[in-house]
């Protein structure tokens, strides 16, 4: 397993599509950062509209913890589309290029084989989250400094600047847990469906169904669906942080990993490669 593992991770570093991925991503930092250079007092300006009539508020209030913000909101789409290009490629490539059978015919179990790349999914998910994190904040606190954040969740909430650092850091490392889902999820729909364009349209399907879902009501089964889970990191920024539906959603985000990981190896194992 562990020089699987090291051989997986090597032909992912040699393949471009994964640097293309990682370029796309820092050149998407860059448009929110240029944005928010360009049009940054506008968005403040638009939060305080009724509040600076009755206050004087003075400081930074445009500085690298609010650009960060920013740049939360705006990748949890775009990010996880990119991840799930590139993750599900470690399936269909193989599928495609049919080295998929020329593995197996050595003495490699098939299950030992699709554990491979779901770690590897993993593994790599950390390190593009790593890397984003490093670069946003580099360009956020070097172009925009620091100062208090102030955000609008459920009210008007703001934040001095060493407690909006620790929020943004746990809303990262929520976000980290559900771009591993996504990960996992892609190579399971990869296992599926074999076929590099369909797994491509199929996850950009998953993830605009998940985006449009999250703002339906589903009742007393609201706190169980998939779709609810995914802007778990927006809690870090209410006020109070309700921790027992963060450590629920958590959990409960786990458990789908487990489950899609099961289910996709389950079926590599039971299908025909050929």
């Amino acid at each position: 397993m562990i020089a699987l593992i090291r051989a997986e991770l090597y032909m992912v570093f040699r393949q471009k599509r994964t640097y293309y991925g990682l370029a796309a991503i820092l050149i998407i930092e860059l448009f929110i950062m240029a944005g928010a250079w360009f049009q940054g007092n506008d968005i403040i300006d638009m939060i305080l509209e009724n509040l600076s009539q009755n206050f004087y508020l003075e400081g930074n209030l445009l500085n690298g913890h609010l650009v960060l913000y920013i740049v939360l909101n705006a990748l949890w789409f775009n990010l996880p589309l990119i991840i799930m290009i590139i993750v599900s490629g470690f399936v269909t490539n193989e599928y495609k290029d049919k080295t998929l059978q020329t593995v197996l015919l050595q003495a490699v179990r098939k299950q030992d084989y699709i554990l491979s790349k779901y770690i590897i999914a993993i593994i790599f998910t950390l390190i593009v989250l790593s890397l984003l994190m490093a670069s946003a904040s580099l360009l956020a606190y070097g172009i925009f400094g620091q100062g208090d954040l102030i955000v609008y969740i459920n009210g008007l909430n703001f934040y001095e600047s060493n407690e909006a650092f620790r929020r943004i850091g746990m809303a990262f490392m929520s976000g980290t847990l559900l771009m591993i889902f996504y990960s996992v999820t892609s190579i399971t729909i990869a296992v599926v469906f074999k076929e590099m364009t369909i797994t491509w349209i199929l996850c950009a399907l998953f993830l605009i169904l998940n985006t449009l879902l999250l703002k339906i009501d589903f009742g007393s089964a609201d706190s169980w669906f998939l779709p609810k889970l995914v802007d778990t990191w927006q809690y870090f920024f209410h006020y109070e942080i309700p921790w027992p539906a963060v450590h629920h959603n958590h959990i409960l985000l786990l458990c789908y990993t487990l489950v899609f990981m099961g289910f996709g190896t389950f079926l590599f194992v039971k299908k025909d490669i050929g």
